[in-house]
C-alpha cells in the first residue's frame, strides 16, 4: 500500500523531519512537503531552510513553502491526493484544504487527546506532574486538536525524564504508530472515535518568562518546571538584577536540590560556588 499511497505531508520543525525519516524507512514517501517560509536564525540572522526542507532537499522531494495557504488549494487539488499527514505544522490550515484529500488529513499529537490540547503537550504535562502520557493519531478538523482519534498509545514518563528526552521517546513511538496505523485506516478499518469535550484540557505557548523560578516555592513543582523547561526557555532565577540559569538540579529528600547555575554572561559553575563567590553579578 505505501507504494500506491499518494500523501502530502505538512510540518516545519525537526519534530517532522524525524518522522519523515520514519515514514522513510518504511517505505512511506510524500509526493510533496508543504513546510513554513526559510526564516532568520542564529547570530547572523541568515534565511534558513526548516528541517522539514532540508530532508525534502536531500531526498529530491517537491517542497513548497506558502506565505498564503491559497496556493496550496490549487496544487493539491489537481492531484491525486489520498491523504495529508500533518507534523508540527506551525500555521492553522483551513478546513476546505483539510478536507481536499480522499480520506482528509490527520495529525499526530503529543498526549493523550483530549488532555493537553495546544502547542506543548510535553512540557506540560511534565509541568503537571503527570506519570502518564502518550501519542494520538486524530482525524483532523477546524478546531484545535479537537478531531475523532484514530488511535492512541500510552507512555509512562520516567521520574527524573526530561522534555526533550520524553519528545524523543513520543517522536519515535507516534511515527512507528503512524506506519502501523495507515493500511486499516486508508482500508476503512479503524471505527473513529469522538473526543469527549467535557474531558478537554489545554496548554499554551510557552514563552521565555515562564522559565522565572521561585527557589522557595514547592519543591516538586520547582523540580518539574526544570525537568519541562530544560531546553527552553530553561529555568532561572534572578540575583542582584542578572538572570541566573539553573543547568543542573536534582529533587533529593523532597528537597529541590540546584546543582549547576549559569549566571549571566559567564561560564557553568557548581551552585554552592555560586553562592560563596564574590563575583559581582
Amino acid at each position: 500500500m505505501n507504494e500506491k499511497l499518494n500523501f502530502v505531508f505538512w510540518g516545519t520543525p525537526e519534530v517532522a523531519s524525524e518522522t519523515l525519516e520514519i515514514l522513510k524507512e518504511n517505505g512511506y514517501i510524500p509526493s510533496l512537503i508543504i513546510t513554513s517560509p526559510d526564516a532568520k536564525s542564529g547570530r547572523g540572522l541568515l534565511l534558513q531552510a526548516s528541517p522539514a526542507a532540508v530532508f525534502a532537499k536531500q531526498n529530491n522531494i517537491p517542497c513548497l513553502k506558502p506565505e498564503k495557504l491559497n496556493e496550496v488549494s490549487l496544487i493539491t487539488t489537481s492531484s491525486q491526493t489520498y491523504l495529508f499527514i500533518v507534523v508540527a505544522y506551525g500555521k492553522i490550515i483551513p478546513e476546505n484544504i483539510l478536507n481536499i484529500p480522499k480520506f482528509g488529513s490527520i495529525n499526530i499529537h503529543y498526549s493523550l487527546l483530549p488532555k493537553y490540547r495546544g502547542a506543548s503537550p510535553v512540557e506540560s504535562t511534565i509541568l503537571n506532574g503527570e506519570t502518564e502520557t502518550g501519542v494520538t493519531i486524530q482525524k483532523m478538523k477546524f478546531a484545535m486538536d479537537a478531531g475523532d482519534i484514530i488511535v492512541q498509545e500510552k507512555v509512562k514518563i520516567f521520574p527524573d525524564e526530561k522534555a526533550p528526552d520524553l519528545r524523543t521517546r513520543l517522536i519515535k513511538i507516534g511515527g512507528e504508530l503512524l506506519v502501523k496505523t495507515l493500511p486499516n485506516f486508508i482500508d476503512g478499518k479503524i471505527k473513529e472515535i469522538p473526543q469527549k469535550e467535557n474531558e478537554a484540557t489545554f496548554c499554551k505557548k510557552i514563552k521565555k518568562e515562564d522559565g522565572l523560578i521561585d527557589l522557595d516555592d514547592n519543591a516538586l513543582k520547582n523540580y518539574n518546571k526544570f525537568r519541562a523547561y530544560a531546553v527552553w526557555p530553561r529555568t532561572f532565577f534572578f540575583k542582584n538584577g542578572k538572570r541566573i540559569i539553573i543547568t543542573d538540579a536534582a529533587l533529593e529528600n523532597n528537597q529541590f536540590i540546584v546543582k549547576k547555575v549559569l549566571p549571566e554572561s559567564k561560564k557553568e559553575i557548581k551552585y554552592e560556588e555560586f553562592l560563596k563567590s564574590s563575583i559581582s553579578l
